[in-house]
Parts: structure tokens; C-alpha cells; sequence
């Protein structure tokens, strides 16, 4: 079972870049003083995959202190379903603290709780400066029969650089380091260039590359090579209408490992996301598609999510 690798791989960092100004730092400053709200959030997350590992969370927000999606304060409760590799189905409730705020030019974010067995969670912080710094953690378990039934986790803690050229182009690199129970522990490197070619389209051309090494290969029974590399050309879509924001981005790349030789890699994503200023509710949802090698041939990998919170 692959799901550790693409769980280290996913969305921890972001792309964007907010600078701040003394209009930001005023309205910041009156936000503050604002009647704060309360918020009740529910999200639903599905995957499967191609050794019939399926996952399903249900999840509950209860926030007391709430603004807006980088600036609140409560708790979640989740039930996670876990069926590995067709087997029977292990359920787990999970109970999580959540934080998020901002001060000065650093915005940070957190999600630390319990599944019963171990502390579990994720947490980072990013500044808004032309070369973004990002440092980030999580801890989970691992999704394969070994790693329910046995508790088996990974940390993975790591940092992210962006390095802007000019308005067209940048580069973003990431180094990290995901420590699993047992002996193995995998250094991660990534580097994405992204070129944008049309900013009216909000179309822009990628090229991620990643890489990692693993300390002692195969010790449980999650994908673990004694090294991985992919190289991937993305082309990704955003576009504004009416405050909603949609994505869709896809691509066709090359990966490698240190058991198999060069085979196709593929990636499929789509978001949507509500407006939140001036409403009382805030939705996203997102479906995600990905393949990394195996002996046995190629691993697909689905995702879907959907989130809807309700201000009050």
C-alpha cells in the first residue's frame, strides 16, 4: 500500500502570497474589535485506490471564535472509517483542537488532537513576504492493514521556500523529513517551476518534480522503495466569477523507482470554493486523481472532499 507517499506529497503548502499594507493592518485592526461570531462546519472526505483501500471521514467544526477561514478558534470531532485492501472496515473517532490566526506578517494554522491511540494532527505557519517561508508537521496513521490494526504512524515536518523571478515566473522548493514507527525515515525534496501564459485565463504552466529516499525500504507493509522520482508538466486553471474560484488543473509526467523502470505518471485535479466576505456560509469542494508505480504495475489513487460551514 502506497497512501503514505501521497499523503506527504499533498496539499501542505501553499502557492500564494498575500503582502501586507497599512490599509491590510487597519482593517485587520477593526476586524479585531468586530462582534466575534460562531461557526458549525461539516466536511465529508472519500478515497479509494487501485488495491482496494478505501477511506471515509466525517467530520464536525465547532468554532466559537470565528472571522473567516484564517482566523478562528474550536474543536472537531471525526469518524474515520478505514477498509485496507478490501479488508474489514476499522472505525476510529478522532477529537481535534483547531486553531488559526495571524500576527504581524505571519499567518499560522493548527490541528492537533487524538484517533484514542496516539496525538495526531497538523500545524503551520508561513510569513507573506516576496520569498514566502513556510514550515509545516503532521502526524497520522498509516492506511494499510499493518498500520490500523498495528498503529503504525509517520511524522512529516518540513519547510517550503517560494523564490519568486518576476510577475510571470517563480519557483518554489520544498525540503522535508517523514519519520514512520520502526527504523525508516524518508528525506523528501521537491521543486515546482510555474510559468504563468495567460494571466487574464489565470492559466499557468508547472513543471513539479519530486523526490525522496528511504532509510530501510519495505519494513512494513506501506509502498516503501529505497527511492522514488517523478517528473511532472501541469497545466492549471483558475478562474473568478462572482467571488466563486474554480481550479482545474491536469498532467502527464514520467516516474521512476528503485524496483521498476520509467513509467507514465498522471494528475487530475478540480476545486470550487464559495465567496465568504458578506455570507453567512463559505463551501468548497475538491476530486483529485494521481498514480505512483508499484511492482505489480500502476497505482491509481481518487480523492474527493467537500466542506460547507455556516456563520452565525
Amino acid at each position: 500500500m502506497k497512501r503514505a507517499s501521497i499523503i506527504a506529497a499533498t496539499g501542505l503548502i501553499a502557492l500564494t502570497s498575500l503582502p501586507a499594507t497599512a490599509q491590510d493592518s487597519a482593517a485587520a485592526a477593526a476586524e479585531a474589535e468586530a462582534p466575534v461570531r460562531h461557526a458549525v462546519g461539516l466536511d465529508l472526505f472519500a478515497s479509494t485506490d487501485a488495491d482496494n483501500t478505501d477511506v471515509y471521514r466525517a467530520g464536525l467544526n465547532l468554532d466559537l471564535r470565528y472571522r473567516d477561514q484564517q482566523d478562528y478558534l474550536g474543536v472537531r470531532v471525526e469518524k474515520a472509517w478505514y477498509r485496507p485492501l478490501g479488508q474489514k472496515t476499522v472505525g476510529k473517532e478522532r477529537v481535534f483542537l483547531r486553531y488559526a490566526d495571524t500576527g504581524g506578517h505571519w499567518a499560522w494554522n493548527a490541528q492537533v488532537g487524538t484517533d484514542g491511540d496516539r496525538v495526531i494532527g497538523s500545524a503551520s505557519i508561513h510569513d507573506d513576504a516576496a520569498f514566502r517561508k513556510e514550515f509545516f508537521v503532521e502526524r497520522d496513521v498509516v492506511e494499510t492493514p499493518r498500520g490500523v490494526n498495528e498503529g503504525i504512524y509517520y511524522t512529516f515536518a518540513g519547510a517550503a521556500l517560494d523564490l519568486p523571478v518576476d510577475d510571470r515566473n517563480s519557483f518554489t522548493v520544498v525540503a522535508g523529513a517523514q519519520e514512520f514507527t520502526g527504523k525508516n525515515v524518508r528525506l523528501h525534496a521537491r521543486a515546482n517551476y510555474v510559468h504563468v501564459v495567460k494571466p487574464e485565463w489565470g492559466l499557468s504552466a508547472q513543471l513539479r518534480t519530486r523526490y525522496f529516499h528511504s532509510t530501510e525500504p519495505g519494513e512494513y507493509d506501506y509502498y516503501s522503495p529505497r527511492w522514488y522520482a517523478q517528473i511532472l508538466p501541469v497545466l492549471q486553471m483558475r478562474r473568478y466569477s462572482g467571488g466563486w474560484r474554480y481550479m482545474v488543473a491536469g498532467g502527464v509526467g514520467a516516474q521512476r523507482d528503485s524496483i521498476s523502470d520509467w513509467r507514465a505518471s498522471y494528475y487530475a485535479a478540480a476545486e470550487v470554493t464559495s465567496p465568504e466576505v458578506g455570507r453567512n456560509w463559505f463551501l468548497k469542494a475538491s476530486v483529485q486523481y494521481n498514480n505512483i508505480p508499484q511492482n505489480s504495475g500502476a497505482y491509481d489513487y481518487g480523492q474527493a472532499t467537500v466542506g460547507l460551514t455556516r456563520v452565525f
